[in-house]
C-alpha cells in the first residue's frame, strides 16, 4: 500500500506526472502542480474522457469552447469529456495542488 500524499519531493521545477495504474481499460496519475500551467496558448485535445479531484490546493482549469474557467478546490471533481479542448491556467505558485486523474476510453 502507498499513500497518495507520500513521497512528494520539496523542489517541483516541472509538474510531477505519475501512474498509479496504467493498464487497456485505465489510466490513474497522480498529478503534482506548483505554480505549473498548459503553456501558453496550448490546448489538451484527448481522445477519451478524464475524471479529475483536486486532493489538495487550487486550480484554474480553462475550456476553450466554450470559453470558460473552472475554478477548483479541494474536493472539487469534474468530468472531461473526450476532444473538450481545455487548459491549466493556474495552480497556486506558493502551494502544492495535488490531482488524481482517471483516463479511460468511452466506448
Amino acid at each position: 500500500m502507498t499513500n497518495i500524499f507520500a513521497n512528494i519531493p520539496s523542489d517541483i521545477p516541472e509538474e510531477i506526472i505519475e501512474n498509479l495504474v496504467n493498464n487497456d481499460i485505465i489510466r490513474i496519475e497522480r498529478i503534482i502542480s506548483k505554480g505549473h500551467i498548459t503553456p501558453y496558448e496550448q490546448w489538451y485535445d484527448q481522445s477519451h474522457d478524464e475524471w479529475i479531484l483536486i486532493l489538495q490546493g487550487q486550480a484554474l482549469l480553462g475550456y476553450k469552447e466554450p470559453d470558460q474557467a473552472i475554478k477548483l478546490v479541494q474536493g472539487d471533481h469534474l468530468l472531461i469529456p473526450a476532444h473538450q479542448k481545455h487548459r491549466v491556467e493556474w495552480t497556486k505558485p506558493d502551494e502544492l495542488t495535488i490531482w488524481l486523474a482517471i483516463h479511460w476510453q468511452a466506448h
